[in-house]
């Protein structure tokens, strides 16, 4: 028969002990064997009796609301900006702010070279007074040369043709006597229509002269005086722009000038921001993003803490580079603490939903198909497992979509590792140890403690 190791190792120890204590190898056999059937029977007792009941802490299944929430890092940028540029090209000739200074919109930031602007308003200013001054002329005067001239063409063409009728009725006076010849008769006749028609002439000339002529002259002096005042106002226009004022309310960020320098054309002086309020630009996975809408509350959390603000732009397209969707939230920025640039935190309630299962998040576990599952207590005291279907999370709340009922209890610390149909024992909540401030009384030194004695008294 073949000797384990561990049988001859076993042996050399009983033989050892055997002789130390002057007892023959077989008795020493038998308290062995005597001693591994008392454990055997001890072992039998335990299991027989049953194992001890889990502790375990449970809470209800409620039904009620959760948020659904997306979070996201973000940037955050000033609720309004500008770059002030000047429209003219002229030397600075002083600046009024520094960069840090608050500013309000239309206040005079700098003023640049404007001499040469001033002439030239004065002088369009006189090329209109005197183009005001040739119109009042043309329309207060009396009847211009070509009028007078044709009341006088029509004058004459009245005279001859009263003679020219004249001297048609004699004639025909005299034919009828017999004393003149038919042929003379005729001659007059033709001599009084020649009148007549140049009568006509000369009075539609002169309904021309008063209709048109007349008119037109007006109408032209008119057009110089709006000519000249186009250019008054423009002159004027020209020289406001030597004064550089803010288009907004807010910070003046930067000024890359100082007094006597010349500006590039087309290069901003000085930048305005306005951080009373300020987005954060977040890029959000268009999964997510397709349950956000603009007015949804949202909540930034940075440095200085956490601020309430709402969602004011969802991005109709997709980045193709990130495959993410802008989302803007503003807020308010009380005391400027908030600064453009710095990265925060954003959580958008995308929506909130109404009548559900809600539990905490504390009794989800891992099932071993990768599934999640809870540990449910019945009245017996017995846990049961519990396959579920999660949905949305809200901090220590999640909603429980299938798999739970209401009111079920549902193990939220000590469920790890208990087994199907495990016996439990529901513990209570730990209160709060309402006898601390004792005991932190107690660390105190006795000279803290005499003085605040001293203290209560007064």
């Amino acid at each position: 028969m073949k000797i384990s190791a561990h049988d001859r190792s076993l042996r050399s120890r009983l033989d050892c002990f055997g002789h130390r204590q002057g007892m023959a190898l077989p008795h020493i056999f038998a308290i062995a064997c005597v001693l591994a059937a008392l454990t055997a029977c001890g072992k039998k007792t335990e299991k027989e009796a049953g194992e001890a009941p889990t502790p375990v802490l449970v809470e209800a299944a409620v039904r009620g609301a959760v948020d659904h929430m997306v979070t996201a890092d973000a940037i955050l940028y000033p609720i309004n900006q500008a770059n002030v540029t000047p429209k003219i090209n002229a030397p600075v000739k002083r600046m009024l702010v520094n960069r840090g200074d608050h500013v309000r919109a239309g206040q005079v930031l700098a003023e640049l070279e404007s001499g040469d602007l001033a002439a030239a308003v004065n002088e369009s200013n006189s090329q209109y007074q005197q183009a005001q001054a040739s119109y009042q002329n043309i329309s207060g005067a009396t009847l211009p040369e070509d009028k007078n001239k044709a009341q006088a063409d029509v004058l004459v063409a009245q005279q001859v043709l009263e003679a020219a009728q004249k001297l048609y009725d004699n004639r025909v006076a005299l034919q009828k006597e017999g004393a003149l010849a038919q042929k003379l008769v005729d001659d007059a006749k033709v001599t009084l229509a020649q009148a007549r028609g140049q009568l006509q002439t000369a009075q539609k000339h002169l309904d021309a002269l008063n209709q048109v002529s007349q008119r037109e002259t007006i109408r032209g002096a008119q057009a110089q005086v709006n000519a000249a005042k186009a250019h008054y106002d423009n002159s004027a226009v020209q020289l406001t722009y030597a004064e550089i004022r803010s288009p907004i309310n807010g910070v003046v960020s930067d000024r890359s000038v100082y007094a006597g320098e010349m500006p590039a054309s087309g290069t901003p002086i000085i930048s305005i921001v306005d951080i009373s309020q300020v987005v954060a630009r977040a890029n959000i996975p268009v999964k997510e993003a397709t349950a956000i809408k603009v007015g949804r509350p949202a909540r930034i959390t940075g440095p200085d803490g956490d601020l309430a603000g709402k969602v004011t732009v969802v991005s109709p397209s997709v980045d193709p580079s990130t495959t993410t969707v802008e989302v803007w939230v503003q807020v308010a920025n009380p005391g400027e603490k908030l600064k453009p640039g710095a990265s925060v935190r954003v959580a958008i309630i995308a929506e909130t939903i109404q009548n559900t299962i809600v539990i905490p998040a504390a009794a989800l576990l891992n099932a071993d198909d990768g599934g999640q599952k809870v540990m449910v207590i019945t009245s017996d005291s017995v846990a049961h497992e519990r396959r579920i279907s999660v949905g949305v999370r809200q901090g220590a709340r999640v909603q429980i979509v299938s798999g739970l009922q209401e009111g079920e209890q549902v193990v939220v610390s000590g469920g790890l590792g208990l087994e199907d149909k495990a016996k439990v024992a529901i513990q209570q909540p730990k209160a709060e140890d309402e006898d601390e401030p004792a005991a932190d009384e107690e660390k105190k030194p006795d000279a803290q403690k005499g003085a605040d004695k001293d203290k209560g008294k007064k």
